[in-house]
């Protein structure tokens, strides 16, 4: 009989070591899996806001960062942009940008921007998506004598203004999209997020 006694509690504990080992095991096995599905932090850095000081910009310079893993373009615009904007309006496809998904509701303007001088886009042709190159200068000779300054797509021979409203008549069907944004101060940029993001 007192074997039986010494037999159960033995066997009372190599089942509780038994389970407390299999417990370890399984969560062993489950955490690595688990944390798999959260995302690395690249992939969380590349769809993060990105903060920018506009502050040493100059007018008419062009700077560019990426946000999820796109190019953006950040320009100062001078006073001579920002007037010669209204004069194209009967050469664009889309003047008023009236497609609500080309920009956020805060740049639906003439300028597309919060601060008229400050312009933010994504740098992609709405065409193909190739890079437009930033052609500031006014009527250029391969440009002609209308071009009042903006964006040429070299790939198909889309144009953009300075406030990357597009022209008609050519390959690119829609404006180039203006991508959340907001400022934290004065001259802190943040882009990839707004006021109404959540």
């Amino acid at each position: 009989m007192a074997n039986e006694g010494v037999n159960q509690g033995r066997r009372r504990f190599l089942v509780a070591a038994t389970t407390v080992v299999g417990g370890a095991g399984v969560v062993a096995a489950v955490v690595p899996f688990v944390a798999s599905w959260k995302p690395s932090a690249r992939a969380q850095a590349a769809g993060a806001p990105v903060e920018v000081d506009v502050s040493q910009v100059e007018p008419g310079q062009l700077i560019r960062v990426e946000w999820r893993g796109r190019p953006v373009w950040i320009v100062r615009r001078t006073e001579e942009m920002l007037d010669a904007l209204p004069t194209l309006n009967p050469r664009l496809r889309d003047p008023e940008s009236e497609l609500e998904t080309q920009q956020p509701s805060y740049a639906r303007n003439i300028h597309r921007s919060i601060k008229p001088e400050i312009l933010v886009l994504i740098g992609v042709c709405t065409h193909l998506g190739c890079s437009p190159a930033y052609r500031p200068e006014v009527a250029p000779d391969d440009l002609g004598p209308e071009w009042r300054g903006g964006f040429f797509c070299g790939c198909h021979g889309s144009r953009f203004d300075l406030a990357g409203r597009v022209y008609r008549n050519l390959p690119a069907p829609t404006n180039l999209v203006v991508p959340p944004h907001m400022y934290l101060s004065e001259n802190l940029l943040v882009v990839g997020e707004d006021e109404g993001a959540a």
